[in-house]
């Protein structure tokens, strides 16, 4: 049999946490398509909703399809899995901006506060939300969780979970979801992206350049082709390059706002010293009577 077609899982609680979450957004923003005037609101509303679905059918792929089952026997496509349930899942969800569907669908309908809005008190800590996302991220590469998780049940339920929430706070603080802006500012926020793919190399190099096999779990017979050194050394290097492509396209991205912010700045403080009235700094002349 096919390998596309081998090895799907039967993941309940997975397969009822989705549909309930893409029906309620896809009936969220049903309503709020009918409520939208403007036909480039509608198109707004169209575009973030399909990146949220593909996000949410991203996150369900990962843990149903051969793609879970093989991330229980290779440390590799392990790493991609987690990449995808931690980064690009997350990515695509804040992206799609379902906040205000999935509430209309739940029947609030509060008044729609302005873009760039204030976050929530949750979403008010960068540094602490961006801590914990790596702390999150290391912990469950440890050999004593890491190997727990290959066995299913609670333990990779909760390590899914824990991915997904911690991912999508992340990307709420680093690149903001309609109608909430970051708290941090650009240059702040490039900062803890430095720090983020800091941990995420430390993490990569202790697997890439490492002897010794860390994840003796994965011992099994499909090791053939390769040894489980080669896999893990070759997970090190999925999870150390994988998570760079956004993290460096969002922190050109951030370099460029903030260059363009201290162009504003000065070119606003330029503008008030031509405005403004100053006096003379030659005395005045005598005036004759």
């Amino acid at each position: 049999m096919s390998p596309v077609l081998a090895h799907w899982s039967a993941n309940w609680p997975a397969l009822i946490i989705y549909v309930l979450l893409a029906g309620t957004h896809l009936t969220g923003l049903r309503r709020l398509l009918a409520a939208a005037g403007a036909p480039a609101d509608r198109r707004a509303m169209l575009r973030e909703g399909l990146i949220f679905q593909g996000g949410l059918l991203l996150a369900l792929l990962a843990i149903v399809s051969p793609f879970g089952y093989e991330a229980r026997v290779f440390i590799w496509v392990r790493g991609l899995q987690d990449l995808t349930l931690a980064v690009l899942a997350p990515g695509l969800i804040v992206l799609g901006a379902p906040w205000a569907a999935l509430a209309r669908c739940a029947g609030q309908t509060p008044a729609a506060p302005p873009d760039g809005a204030r976050a929530p008190w949750w979403l008010r800590w960068p540094t602490l939300t961006v801590v914990a996302f790596n702390v999150i991220w290391l912990a469950w590469h440890l050999p004593v969780l890491f190997d727990r998780v290959r066995a299913g049940g609670v333990v990779a339920a909760a390590q899914d979970a824990l991915f997904l929430a911690a991912g999508t706070l992340f990307w709420l603080q680093m690149i903001g979801s309609r109608p909430w802006s970051p708290a941090a500012r650009p240059l702040r926020r490039i900062k803890l992206l430095i720090g983020t793919v800091a941990a995420d190399t430390v993490l990569g190099m202790v697997l890439v350049f490492g002897s010794a096999v860390i994840y003796p779990g994965f011992t099994n017979s499909a090791h053939h082709v390769m040894t489980v050194l080669d896999d893990q050394q070759l997970a090190g290097a999925v999870l150390w390059m994988g998570i760079l492509p956004p993290v460096i396209t969002l922190a050109v991205a951030l370099f460029v706002r903030w260059l363009n912010d201290e162009e504003s700045e000065a070119l606003s403080a330029g503008l008030d010293r031509l405005l403004t009235q100053r006096d003379s700094a030659w005395p005045s002349r005598p005036r004759f009577r």
